[in-house]
């Protein structure tokens, strides 16, 4: 395989990676606008109505780590088309349900699907831009996507539940699928780097059942309480299988991590940056969209237009992201970036019955929504800042573990603050109890994004030769 034919067609292949990353972030926000038409629908209850989000992003974070090394082992054409083809069908599956169950079990099997091809985007990226000015431009544009994807999903969302139905909200995957197909054939190969090797079965298990235990903890522990048997056991599950696999990596002669990538500062960085990051746009989107409908009586369409200065103010922090930073480093372009938005999640806090979407709404999405773009561009360039070719999955898995780990596990716990605030407002008025859980839930998001600005301003490496040092 020659440099040549893999270089190409770049502008394909980065068109195409692109769409397979705004296809996986834009499933996680395209059902919020939904879900009040969904339950309807199907018949869920209040507290299994949150499992349509969780059942994608709990088997989205706990097997990224397998699907970005699948990547490397299995080659990334083969891979990418492998995922792009059962994203497709389960998409399809999922438009089709009749019952909670089945919405359930597609929107898990979306979210396999989903783990193979999230890694797969960057890590592509990765192996076929070199590392300098061509790369970060390439890694700027596929950041400012998948920021913006989460906004535009809850407005694609609101417009298709309103004037077709929520099953179009899973259909829509189906067309994406069709172009990202045509763009990639031509333009996407198996890279010099793609080498053959053995997979690491054991640690692959272990790294799965560790990660999908610790967000199933957060989620029974949102439903019943942190005291519930089963929060406690799956917690006590991960904590064990954690422990072993971190044993069983020291020892295998092909790791599925390679445990020395974490003396890396970017990488390690990046990865708790990407907790907090995903921790506030996830459950950011989840209460907004649902306090647009609940408190504010908006339309699903309604909702979706709403967050139109959302994806602007995204994709103008994304775009001046590169430019500050280098000017001005990673550092205070990505802890300003959190900074801001903390200020936009603790206004949204603010909101009550009386409010309006210019003298509340307006001004915490633009806040908001800059910083949220900003800093995802940010951290990814710090996070793939100095990686080594052949472990370009490995680190492309452990950004998109971590971000989505930290959604779902704030999601879990934000639904479990959101309801017990509600059942503990004194007042006998329900929408005044309603909106008391969602401005708590606010509150605490906006506390994720302040923690993931003072960690940014402590530990990010002050200059790129730091940062590009190797592990």
């Amino acid at each position: 395989m020659t440099e040549q034919r893999t270089t190409r067609h770049t502008g394909l292949l980065l068109a195409a990676v692109c769409l397979c990353q705004v296809m996986v972030v834009l499933d996680v926000s395209v059902v919020n606008v939904a879900l009040p038409s969904i339950a309807k629908d199907l018949d869920f209850s209040a507290g299994s109505l949150s499992w349509v989000v969780n059942a994608y992003t709990l088997l989205f974070g706990g097997l990224l780590l397998l699907g970005g090394r699948f990547g490397d082992l299995a080659g990334h054409r083969r891979a990418l088309f492998l995922g792009l083809a059962g994203f497709g069908v389960v998409s399809v599956l999922a438009g089709l349900a009749q019952s909670p169950g089945q919405l359930i079990a597609a929107r898990a099997a979306q979210g396999l699907a989903g783990a193979v091809l999230a890694p797969l985007s960057l890590t592509i990226i990765m192996v076929t831009f070199p590392e300098g000015r061509e790369r970060s431009r390439a890694v700027g544009i596929w950041a400012m996507v998948a920021a913006s994807g989460s906004a535009l999903g809850v407005l694609l969302g609101g417009v298709l539940t309103e004037w077709l139905s929520w099953r179009w909200v899973m259909w829509v995957n189906a067309p994406i699928v069709l172009l990202t197909l045509a763009l990639a054939w031509p333009s996407v190969h198996d890279t010099r780097t793609a080498r053959p090797g053995r997979l690491d079965v054991p640690g692959a298990l272990l790294a799965t059942v560790s990660l999908t235990a610790l967000v199933n903890g957060a989620i029974r522990a949102g439903d019943y309480g942190w005291g519930a048997p089963w929060a406690l056991g799956s917690f006590a599950v991960a904590a064990v299988t954690a422990a072993l696999f971190v044993g069983c990596e020291r020892r295998a002669a092909e790791p599925l991590v390679r445990l020395g990538v974490f003396r890396s500062r970017p990488v390690w960085v990046a990865g708790l940056v990407s907790v907090f990051l995903g921790a506030t746009a996830v459950s950011g989107f989840y209460f907004a969209s649902l306090a647009l409908q609940d408190v504010l009586g908006y339309s699903p369409v309604e909702a979706g237009a709403a967050f139109l200065p959302f994806c602007v103010g995204t994709v103008l922090g994304a775009m001046v992201s590169g430019r500050l930073s280098a000017r001005f480093g990673l550092r205070p372009v990505l802890s300003a970036g959190m900074f801001l938005s903390a200020v936009g999640m603790f206004v949204f806090g603010r909101i009550g019955v009386d409010s309006t979407f210019l003298g509340t709404f307006l001004l915490p999405s633009v806040v908001a929504s800059v910083g949220v773009g900003a800093a995802m561009v940010a951290n990814t360039s710090l996070g793939t800042t100095g990686a080594l070719h052949h472990e370009a999955g490995l680190v492309s898995g452990l950004m998109n573990a971590t971000r989505q780990c930290g959604g779902s596990l704030a999601l879990a716990v934000l639904a479990g603050v959101a309801l017990s605030s509600t059942r503990g407002f004194g007042g006998p008025d329900p929408l005044a109890a309603l909106i008391h859980g969602y401005d708590r839930a606010f509150q605490v998001t906006g506390l994720f994004a302040l923690a993931a600005a003072v960690v940014a301003l402590v530990f990010v490496p002050r200059d790129r030769q730091e940062a590009a040092r190797p592990a």
